[in-house]
């Protein structure tokens, strides 16, 4: 029986030479063949030129991180191959076009697989020859049948013509069959499990999962990388019934999404922490108002406009702060690309009940990344609560006649009138207020009628903690080491415990999802108990840990950072656990070993 598959190929080149196109039908033909696959590009903000590198990794169990390691390198242009050669290992393989790229030292063990698309294509013209003829020659390296390319090849290029179509097979053919003649196939087949599997990117997910959860108005300001929600938002609207706007600024969406939440529909906007800082007053303002809105702060590299098209999850305490003084928010940090779906809906279920912002915390890793999904897990038709809202419902006239739309309750949740409702005609302002709506600054500011309002406002926060699942340990009971994360890090940790396993240090994973509010007792508990606490984080001053420490007292035992744009890769973090055991240090960073 052939053991486990696990296949990452990496391909490289210069933005404009067509890197998307190969990797897309090799993940199409992956996921229709029901492997699991795990995609990451490596891309720089300039629109021709730079350097790209696409890591596709697919297995016949589920892919957690993109991996440490390239298996088959396709160098489209000179410059991959001098960055990458150097990296390949035993039993790799590197197909290139012998015209244009020559390799170099050969680390041993790696099989170089030249091709010549002056040979093999001599009557078609254009750069993306190349990539064709690579894409057949890896799938005959991995004894996919040249058939499931061809129907894809169709697929793709039929609106172009027959014509098109018969030329990019006949392309294909003829990388396919060099291949076959002239290299080694890797000594494995990659199944067919017969199930199709979907394949998405987390923006796609994000956006989907407002599609779920019964969002009816979208707004953005164009901000990589959270651009592409409303991509999809724009593509899908007509038939979603959704209203989706591009406006002219962030400080524009924000307040539009609140304006539209206040008439009763479920509005959703998206951007990055750039364009969240304009929109930080007007979220309080929401929680001011009591308007539930939801926002996606897609995070990036900063400060300011800092590496727009690389990761980072430096802004934890950005979002935790945005706008002044305290009201309540909730803020959630979606684990994987999965995850990104299922969040959504959940997020505007709570927000709807207690009426106040919420926040999604993603980043580039999960936005613009892409995995393997069981459509069985994508569940649209989830549980919608909308709260206490007067209106929805054909409420009548209220009782003896008076409506106090911030009414002070136990719960902090005041029965919340959509506009036009007959009967319930209230005043909504950001500044402070009674019962009733009305600027206690108009009247005389009473310190009773502030504290009061204010509290039952802070009040629903209560509420919302016993509603949220608290993280759970994952791992052996009995590890020596715990390794904390929050977001995006889970699928990388998870890989990095089966490489520090191997090694016989035994690892878990505490990863938090919900961060406003925290289940700060339940976290406590968890990591009292003697192991190594290491917090891992892809940012500088390690906001979660000193989050952590503020709401639990925990003080980690080590902490590993990355900041360099690049996501971590499993030995990162393994490699930073020995580090920090052997007491070589208690802060590790690591940094990608070339320049991407």
């Amino acid at each position: 029986m052939q053991s486990r598959v696990d296949l990452a190929i990496g391909i490289g080149g210069a933005a404009g030479q067509g890197i998307a196109t190969p990797g897309d039908i090799l993940a199409r033909i992956f996921a229709r063949r029901g492997l699991h696959v795990n995609a990451y590009n490596a891309y720089q903000s300039i629109i021709r030129g730079g350097h790209i590198f696409l890591t596709l990794r697919t297995s016949d169990q589920p892919v957690l991180s993109h991996g440490d390691t390239i298996d088959v390198l396709m160098p489209l242009n000179q410059d991959t191959m001098n960055r990458h050669l150097k990296l390949m290992r035993a039993g790799s393989a590197v197909l290139f076009n012998s015209d244009t790229i020559k390799p170099g030292v050969v680390p041993d063990g790696v099989q170089l697989c030249p091709f010549s698309v002056r040979a093999l294509a001599p009557a078609v013209r254009g750069d993306l020859v190349q990539n064709t003829i690579a894409l057949a020659a890896v799938l005959r390296l991995v004894k996919v049948e040249f058939e499931v390319l061809e129907e894809i090849l169709t697929l793709q290029f039929r609106r172009k013509g027959a014509a098109a179509v018969a030329e990019n097979v006949g392309v294909a053919r003829a990388g396919y069959d060099h291949a076959a003649t002239h290299f080694r196939a890797f000594p494995f087949s990659l199944p067919d499990t017969g199930k199709r599997l979907a394949f998405f990117e987390g923006n796609q997910a994000l956006a989907m999962g407002g599609a779920a959860a019964g969002v009816r108005f979208y707004c953005a300001y164009p901000m990589s990388p959270s651009s592409g929600v409303l991509h999809w938002m724009a593509r899908h609207a007509r038939q979603l019934g959704i209203m989706v706007r591009q406006v002219e600024d962030e400080i524009g969406v924000i307040n539009m999404a609140i304006g539209a939440a206040h008439t009763g529909c479920r509005a959703m906007c998206a951007t990055s922490g750039g364009g969240f800082a304009l929109m930080s007053e007007a979220l309080g303002a929401a929680a001011m108002m009591e308007i539930p809105v939801v926002c996606i702060n897609v995070q990036r590299a900063g400060p300011a406009t800092g590496v727009p098209t690389k990761t980072e999850q430096g802004d934890l305490w950005q979002v935790m702060g945005a706008g002044q003084g305290d009201y309540p928010r909730i803020i959630v940090a979606p684990t994987s690309i999965g995850d990104c779906f299922k969040v959504v809906p959940t997020l505007f279920n709570l927000v709807d009940r207690f009426q106040c912002p919420g926040i999604i915390l993603s980043d580039l890793l999960l936005s613009e990344g892409r995995s393997s999904i069981d459509p069985v897990e994508l569940d649209f038709n989830v549980p919608i609560d909308r709260g206490d809202v007067i209106g929805l419902n054909g409420d009548g006239p209220p009782v003896n006649g008076g409506f106090k739309r911030y009414r002070v309750t136990e719960s902090g949740i005041s029965p919340r009138a959509l506009p036009g409702t007959p009967g319930y005609v209230h005043v909504v302002a950001t500044d402070e207020h009674d019962e009733d709506g009305v600027l206690i600054s108009d009247e005389f500011t009473d310190p009773h009628k502030r504290q009061a309002i204010h509290e039952k406002r802070m009040r629903k926060m209560d509420g919302v903690l016993p509603l949220l699942p608290p993280p759970e340990v994952q791992g052996a009971t009995d590890a020596r080491v715990t390794l904390v994360g929050w977001g995006s890090t889970e699928g990388v940790i998870r890989e990095a415990m089966q490489q520090l396993a191997e090694a016989g240090i035994v690892a878990n994973n505490l990863q938090i999802r919900w961060l406003v509010p925290l289940h700060a007792d339940a976290i406590l508990s968890t990591l009292s108990n003697g192991r190594t606490v290491i917090i891992v984080e892809n940012n500088y001053s390690g906001q979660f840990a000193r989050y952590l420490r503020s709401e639990t007292g925990i003080v980690a035992d080590g902490h590993i950072r990355k900041y360099d744009g690049e996501p971590f890769m499993p030995h990162h973090i393994a490699d930073g656990v020995r580090a920090i055991l052997a007491g070589s240090t208690k802060i590790y960073v690591p940094v990608h070993e070339i320049q991407v």
